[in-house]
């Protein structure tokens, strides 16, 4: 694919981008900033020594300037989450180095699709939306795709069905008060508890899911890796490469980034993730899902939340 895209942050998860875009094919040329000169360039020569065996493509290791007509820049700079920190935590520190590349950035590149994957990600979304002085249809967080994708993995194990067929969501902010709409999770069109009772009629032996530790399982994840292997990367790579595709695509899809909202489900000025339609112009809008009284309870509380933390920083 003839593309460019730019990877501020040469961290475990920009890196890992970096390279999971040379394996899908992605991009034809990849561009990877970060302060540390001495392990961009590790990484890229790394990277690069393994693209002989796909179509031709140049990745290197820049500056700002080599950014100039990028069609995406992905932002993955921030320190790291620590075992048992929040990303509501890391917010002020992250927020301080996102304002020091935005102006950086933004002047070489002021016709791309941004993706914001530094955590807290809502937070760090909305400081760039009011910071960067781009239209809001080129700011994409990645939001819960990785939540939605822990949510269908989850489910797939649990009933022992392909995640293709499993449309299911997890809604608001990247953290501690995402919750998951059941009323719009559905198996290959049933919703869940009437796919449930369709297997016992099939004989299968399967529990009836517990709803709460579902969620407990997708917000809980992200710190289990952690604490096991010291960062997240691979999930996150491989959902951020797949929204890559997205932009690049001829279509339009819906998937559940963060993006600014105004006045849908009751909720103003705070980024955070339900259904929106996503496509080569970048966001289009959000897409209404049905939600019960006590889901948009629980998308307006997690709206509080964030809201709560960005009356606490300075933009």
């Amino acid at each position: 694919m003839n593309s460019k895209i730019t990877i501020i942050g040469a961290g475990s998860v920009g890196a890992t981008i970096a390279y999971s875009l040379t394996k899908e094919d992605i991009a034809s040329e990849i561009v990877l900033i970060d302060v540390n000169k001495k392990k961009v360039a590790g990484e890229v020569m790394d990277i690069e020594q393994g693209t002989c065996f796909r179509n031709p493509i140049s990745i290197i290791a820049g500056t700002y300037e080599d950014a100039k007509d990028s069609d995406i820049v992905i932002i993955t700079s921030g320190i790291a989450r620590k075992p048992g920190q929040t990303r509501i935590e890391l917010t002020k520190t992250n927020v301080e180095i996102l304002k020091s590349i935005t102006p950086n950035i933004v002047s070489q590149a002021p016709n791309a699709l941004y993706i914001i994957v530094s955590n807290p990600v809502d937070i760090m979304t909305y400081v760039f939306t009011k910071i960067s002085g781009l239209k809001e249809s080129q700011i994409i967080g990645s939001g819960t795709i990785l939540d939605t994708a822990r949510l269908r993995c989850g489910l797939s194990q649990h009933f022992s069905v392909a995640q293709k067929n499993i449309h299911a969501y997890v809604f608001g902010e990247h953290g501690d008060t995402s919750f998951i709409p059941w009323s719009g999770a559905y198996i290959s069109g049933m919703k869940i508890d009437e796919y449930w009772q369709l297997m016992k009629k099939f004989e299968k032996n399967l529990e009836i899911i517990d709803k709460d530790e579902m969620l407990t399982y997708v917000q809980k994840s992200g710190g289990q890796i952690i604490a096991n292997k010291g960062a997240t990367f691979y999930a996150v790579s491989t959902a951020v490469c797949n929204l890559c595709n997205i932009l690049l695509a001829s279509d339009e899809s819906i998937t559940t980034v963060s993006s600014m909202m105004h006045g849908e489900y009751g909720i103003e000025d705070v980024c955070l993730s339900t259904l929106t339609l996503v496509g080569p112009n970048g966001i289009q809008g959000k897409v209404p899902m049905h939600l019960t009284d006590e889901e948009i309870m629980k998308l307006r509380k997690s709206a509080d939340a964030l809201k709560a933390v960005i009356a606490e920083i300075e933009i």
